[in-house]
């Protein structure tokens, strides 16, 4: 596609569609918030694990002593609440919603704490559901956040695209499985990052492998690995191999994810030091 086109699909239309030229202002901040960094969680793919990577890295943000937010922007199918075991309707004084905060202290706010029934279904088009997204931040007092984990929902549509254009990102990390299908998928996703001038901060291969419980070797359930053709072919850093585990499957299922001990996400340390986002 030639920069023309692109820039006659943008409907700001300034003849530049360079992030920093487009004529999109990166939102403020309320002034309830004190939030510093942003770190969105994108795969091109569905079904790969996002949302439970996203509670992941908010976890292990959180274990290292850091104050931590989750803004689902997977509208229309949230389900970080439910893996927090977080519901109810947030509190509002009629200027601004108040984000929820979970057992652990970890700050978040989904459209699903905003349905009477969860079951409901959003049938909303893209540009409303963008701007519900654009509401998340601009509408809810989060207070004081170090890090604030953006769930976004696959593919390459209108949040991701909202998120990238209107929050102040630190950088993002994209999550894939060991399927080459879905690795293909991913690439989309990679290179919208890279035509957005968005860091990458690194990627997470999850369901890569299944401990067997009496011999504990690994079972490839989907098959070898692709995450080294990751690393050479798009030039990103690997930043944990995640299995499949059905601990994690019954705490994010029963809302208690926040018990869940393994260790994980050395990597984050990396991104912390290395990306200069680390807390003064």
């Amino acid at each position: 596609m030639s920069q023309d086109e692109k820039c006659s699909s943008c409907n700001q239309n300034t003849g530049d569609c360079s992030p920093d030229k487009c004529g999109i202002d990166k939102l403020p901040q309320n002034e309830y918030n004190d939030i510093k960094h942003v770190i969105a969680v994108m795969s091109g793919k569905g079904g790969v694990g996002k949302s439970s990577v996203s509670a992941l890295v908010a976890l292990s943000l959180a274990k290292k002593g850091y104050q931590v937010g989750i803004l689902d922007a997977d509208i229309t199918g949230p389900s970080i609440p439910k893996m927090f075991g977080v519901s109810g309707m947030p509190e509002h004084d009629g200027n601004v919603m108040y984000a929820k905060t979970t057992d652990k202290g970890i700050k978040m706010m989904s459209l699903n704490l905003l349905l009477e029934n969860e079951d409901v279904p959003v049938i909303w088009r893209g540009p409303v559901i963008a701007g519900a997204v654009k509401q998340f931040w601009t509408d809810v007092a989060w207070g004081k956040v170090e890090y604030m984990i953006v769930d976004l929902p696959p593919g390459t549509g209108d949040v991701p695209l909202t998120v990238m254009q209107s929050l102040p990102l630190d950088g993002v990390i994209i999550v894939t499985s060991p399927q080459d299908l879905a690795n293909m998928v991913v690439r989309k996703a990679i290179n919208m990052v890279k035509q957005m001038d968005v860091p990458l901060l690194g990627f997470v291969e999850n369901m890569s492998y299944l401990n067997c419980p009496d011999c504990g070797k690994e079972i490839k359930v989907f098959g070898e690995s692709h995450a080294a053709s990751l690393v050479t072919s798009m030039g990103l850093r690997l930043l944990e191999k995640l299995p499949i585990d059905p601990a994690l499957t019954e705490l994010s299922d029963t809302g208690k994810i926040e018990n869940y001990d393994r260790e994980l996400f050395k990597g984050l340390d990396v991104i912390i030091n290395d990306r200069k986002t680390s807390v003064s």
